[in-house]
């Protein structure tokens, strides 16, 4: 079903570059909706490292210019296309992508990358629920293989990723510790599920961590900042032990030998690479954990959507993350 032409806010990127490439636009027009489509009223979208990656045109997939950014809104059905029988018009939803992008008052997304939000969750939190809590899943069951009673430890674990990873993992029945760089990201880390919590900024912290795992060592580490602790990780693991590489900044000189008397493995991750079928399955298990409650996502820092530029600064130079970053519209 068309929709009247009108304009919108959204932000665009005419250039790849630094931060100040995001250009806040008023003249906009309100997109339709194709075949198999729907039209969500944005009223928040998360902020995620990946985003400023691709805006500085150094990410592998790179977008055609001119576009707009975001992918994980949470809004109302404002208007739905041929074909739509899921969703109705004032319906709350949350997206795993967008077509049309997010950091913007209006958004068209496929109905395969929409999903029902439920009303505890408010529209703040179902903007972190997509790369979090879908990274989370995948780098622990798709990745990892990880199994109930094993250990995990996320590495940097009060950001968004690691508050999912943390609340994933408790769940399901493995032992969950954590890292943080302050003593409120500790607090946050340990009310999120994790058994114990060590303070990465401690000079000690990883003799703490092998003493605490004794002589088996770590199953699993979920890392956030492999070109910092990628050396550590492969000290503290398991034999069959695994390291996820969530995210990483720059390179790093590891011997390949110490992955081979433990029989280790080091395991990339990303979301692009994500199947039709394993994006279904962790809908289905994190629509279970909202359900049950013990998907929850903890909200960061907010900005208006005239403060992008500001929040693609503060995620990659702001250190101690606390929570999920999310635009308001």
């Amino acid at each position: 079903m068309a929709t009247v032409r009108t304009l919108m806010r959204a932000v665009r990127v005419l250039q790849f570059g630094g931060p100040d490439v995001l250009k806040l636009h008023s003249d906009i027009p309100v997109p339709n909706p194709g075949e198999n489509q729907v039209l969500i009223k944005v009223y928040a979208c998360g902020v995620n490292p990946v985003e400023t990656y691709i805006r500085a045109g150094v990410y592998a997939r790179k977008p055609t210019l001119p576009y707009t950014p975001g992918t994980d809104v949470a809004g109302e059905i404002e208007a739905i296309g041929n074909g739509v029988t899921r969703f109705k018009k004032g319906d709350r939803v949350f997206t795993s992508d967008t077509i049309t992008g997010g950091y913007a008052e209006y958004t068209v997304a496929s109905i395969d990358d929409v999903f029902p939000l439920p009303a505890k969750l408010s529209f703040n939190q179902g903007a972190a629920i997509t790369i979090p809590y879908f990274t989370a899943y995948r780098s622990l069951f798709n990745k990892a293989r990880a199994r109930p009673g094993e250990s995990v430890l996320v590495h940097g674990a009060s950001g968004g990723v690691g508050i999912a990873t943390c609340q994933i993992a408790r769940a399901h029945g493995l032992k969950v510790s954590g890292t943080a760089g302050s003593e409120a990201g500790m607090k946050l880390v340990l009310e999120n599920g994790a058994h114990e919590v060590f303070n990465h900024k401690e000079g000690n912290y990883i003799n703490k961590i092998k003493e605490a795992a004794g002589d088996h060592g770590v199953d699993v580490i979920i890392e956030m900042a492999s070109n910092f602790n990628l050396n550590n990780d492969l000290q503290l693991l398991s034999l069959g032990g695994r390291v996820v590489i969530v995210g990483c900044r720059g390179p790093i000189e590891i011997n390949p030998r110490d992955t081979m008397a433990k029989e280790s493995s080091i395991i990339g991750v990303s979301l692009f690479s994500q199947t039709k079928e394993e994006k279904q399955e962790c809908a289905a298990a994190l629509y279970a954990g909202m359900e049950s409650g013990w998907l929850n996502p903890v909200i960061g820092p907010e900005y208006p959507l005239e403060k992008a530029t500001e929040a693609h600064e503060n995620i990659i130079n702001s250190s101690g993350a606390l929570g999920k970053m999310v635009l308001i519209m």
